[in-house]
C-alpha cells in the first residue's frame, strides 16, 4: 500500500472514529503508518480534500451498502418489500452504524465541495434505480426514468429518514417495522376511520 492509499485509509479511520470536524492533520497522519504531514500537501493539496476523498470512499461503501440491503427482498407487496428493506439497513452492527454515521457526514460537506456533491448525486442516481427495482420488483435495466425520478426518491427519502432517526436513536427503527400498515394507513380518505390506535 502506497502512501497515499495509506492516508485515504487513516482519513477514513479519523472521520469513523472522530468524524470530521474533530480530525486534524496530525490525527490522519497519526493514523496513517508511514505517513507524514508534508505526504498530505504533496498527494491531496490539503487535509480538506484528503478528507473529502475519504469521504467520497464512504459515500461509495454507502451506495454499495444499499445495493446488498436490496438483495433477497423480492416477495410480497411494494409496501412489503421496502419494509423489509428498511430493516435491513436498520439491523447494521455496530461497525456498519460507524460507517453509516460517519457517511452521513459528507451531507454538510456536499454544501462546501462540489467533488462530494457530485459523487453525492450519482450515488443517488444509482439508489433510486435500486431501491425502484427492490420495490416495484423489477429488473434494474427495466426500471424507467419517470419509476426512478418518483418512486425511487420517496423510498430513498424514507430510507434516508429512517437511518437519521436510527443514528440519533436505535430504538427509532421500531417506527419502520410495520411500514406496509403505516402506508396504508396514510393511503386512507382523513377522519376517525383513517387514524391508527
Amino acid at each position: 500500500m502506497g502512501q497515499r492509499e495509506r492516508l485515504l485509509e487513516g482519513a477514513r479511520v479519523c472521520l469513523i472514529e472522530r468524524g470530521f470536524a474533530h480530525t486534524t492533520a496530525r490525527d490522519i497522519v497519526a493514523a496513517s503508518p508511514g505517513a507524514n504531514l508534508a505526504s498530505i500537501g504533496y498527494h491531496f493539496g490539503s487535509k480538506d480534500a484528503l478528507m473529502n476523498a475519504a469521504l467520497i470512499q464512504l459515500i461509495e461503501g454507502w451506495g454499495d451498502r444499499i445495493a446488498e440491503a436490496a438483495d433477497g427482498v423480492d416477495v410480497g407487496t411494494p409496501a412489503d418489500r421496502l419494509e423489509r428493506f428498511l430493516s435491513a439497513i436498520l439491523a447494521a452492527d455496530a461497525d456498519e452504524r460507524r460507517v453509516v454515521a460517519a457517511s452521513v457526514q459528507a451531507y454538510a460537506q456536499a454544501e462546501f465541495s462540489a467533488e462530494v456533491r457530485d459523487q453525492y448525486r450519482s450515488t443517488y442516481e444509482r439508489a433510486r434505480v435500486d431501491l425502484t427495482a427492490v420495490v416495484l420488483a423489477v429488473p434494474r435495466d427495466l426500471v424507467t426514468a419517470s419509476d426512478a425520478e418518483k418512486v425511487g426518491s420517496v423510498c430513498l427519502a424514507l430510507l434516508n429518514g429512517a437511518v437519521l432517526q436510527w443514528l440519533i436513536d436505535p430504538a427509532a427503527k421500531a417506527g419502520f417495522e410495520h411500514l406496509a400498515v403505516t402506508l396504508a394507513t396514510l393511503a386512507r380518505p382523513a377522519g376517525r376511520e383513517g387514524r391508527t390506535g
